[in-house]
């Protein structure tokens, strides 16, 4: 068996705090592990690293390496896609990436899974995915989630008859209306779609070559030539492609307790609540709230009298929204994209190969900004037409180049970069190299660099 995890998305349903450079997957949410870490570690007694494979985009390359090395699971194969497609065409891709790079055969079993979702305990859900390996050899079997509840934000499988341990599906719904939500609740043979595959490679190539023939004459060449022609494919989900066309899908309902944090409703049904039906993370301090999350990440959150409210604090953004509404949180964020805000895609800290920055002011002609650059790495030689830079570390040591002249800086120690100087920095030491930056300049923005 190989296990797929879908590492791709850029998720905005749970702005601020995810945004397009950090989306959902790498949060942390319930524990001290991301959600694709804690993913990840949930098949590690089944299967070893060698045998997952993400699929993600080329710019959570390193998010997804660090991730992986956090559950001891380095070992594991990172598939970039050349560019941002849907999940039928992400699946097909690891399909062909197992069969010509990882030696599978056409009877090999994918397991495939979303990365942000909270499923626990991880006994009860390795019980399952062992059934639905074993009714993989001629299936495409799916897992469903028994609804609580008439909820609206998941769409919904409609099991018919029952065959051993899974069910025949009928159809697959979109997602309801509160109404109809309550009907499929009441007849008691629907199941929330959890997103969750396993089938066989062969299985799935002829269930594409069926239903999907544009997408299957691409991926069914070899995998150099899927990746060159990857931008070629259909953007198009697997429910969409595959699920709802094909006559061998089947389902298994999941016992395990599941959450696909997709809303800021579902992170307050996962935390912790006080005798109040509170859900407080961060320095908070409600005084006669009840029912309400609050979630500091940067500063004192204080509130007075709040009830079925939702609180998210970042420290550039602070969401105020009615419990039950959070699922317009996304229309919140394309209203940001079409005022062209920052705040739209980008945190104040921004990832890196080499480390992170963090936006610490602004103002007109200046930016100042917190580096951290990992033991070993360093920025690429460059320079800035636009801007000159003041450099203070306070933290490690750093190696600077400026023109043609070297030299290491330490702590309490600074340096000046002119306006079209090129220059380079590299942390030789073992520690983190921490700097804090001061530009100066008519034109501050990303794109003033050439790099050499």
């Amino acid at each position: 068996m190989k296990v797929i995890i879908l590492a791709g998305g850029g998720g905005t349903r749970l702005f601020p705090l995810s945004r397009t450079d950090l989306p959902k997957q790498f949060l942390k949410i319930d524990g001290k592990k991301s959600l694709l870490a804690q993913t990840v570690r949930r098949f590690l007694p089944i299967v070893s690293p060698k045998d997952i494979v993400i699929v993600t985009g080329q710019k959570y390359f390193h998010h997804v390496q660090y991730e992986l090395a956090e559950v001891g699971a380095a070992g594991a194969h990172i598939l970039q896609e050349p560019v941002g497609r849907n999940t039928a065409p992400a699946i097909a891709l690891a399909a062909r990436f197992c069969l010509d790079m990882l030696g599978a055969d056409s009877g090999e079993v994918l397991f495939v899974t979303p990365s942000d979702h909270i499923i626990r305990p991880a006994e009860s859900f390795l019980a399952v995915v062992r059934q639905g390996v074993a009714a993989a050899k001629d299936k495409i079997v799916t897992f469903g989630i028994k609804p609580d509840k008439p909820e609206t934000g998941y769409g919904y499988i409609q099991a018919g008859k029952q065959v051993g341990d899974s069910y025949h599906v009928s159809s697959f719904r979109e997602k309801p209306d509160k109404k109809t939500a309550q009907e499929y609740l009441n007849a008691g043979n629907y199941y929330w779609n959890s997103g969750m595959f396993s089938f066989t490679i062969g299985c799935l190539l002829e269930e594409l070559s069926l239903h999907q023939p544009q997408l299957y004459n691409i991926i069914d060449r070899n995998f150099e030539s899927a990746m060159s022609n990857f931008a070629d494919m259909p953007d198009i989900s697997f429910d969409y492609a595959i699920a709802e066309n094909s006559a061998k899908v089947v389902t298994i309902p999941l016992t395990a307790y599941w959450n696909d944090i997709g809303s800021w409703d579902a992170i307050y049904d996962v935390l912790e609540k006080d005798s109040d039906g509170n859900a407080l993370r961060g320095d908070c301090l409600p005084l006669e709230c009840s029912h309400t999350l609050m979630l500091g990440r940067s500063r004192l959150l204080a509130g007075i009298g709040l009830k079925d409210l939702l609180v998210v604090e970042t420290d550039d953004v602070i969401l105020v929204a009615k419990k039950g509404e959070s699922q317009k949180v996304k229309d919140l964020v394309g209203d940001l994209r079409k005022l062209g805000r920052r705040e739209a895609d980008r945190h104040t800290t921004v990832f890196r190969p080499w480390g992170t920055y963090t936006i610490l002011g602004e103002g007109r002609g200046y930016r100042i900004r917190k580096v951290m650059v990992a033991p070993g790495h360093g920025l690429s030689l460059h320079l800035h037409y636009h801007r000159s830079e003041h450099w203070v570390v306070i933290g490690g040591t750093a190696r600077i180049i400026i023109d043609d002249t070297e030299q290491m800086v330490h702590r309490n120690e600074s340096i000046f970069i002119p306006a079209a100087a090129k220059h380079r920095l590299d942390n030789p030491g073992k520690l983190s190299l921490e700097i804090i930056e001061v530009q100066n300049g008519d034109y501050l923005e990303e794109d003033d660099i050439v790099r050499f």
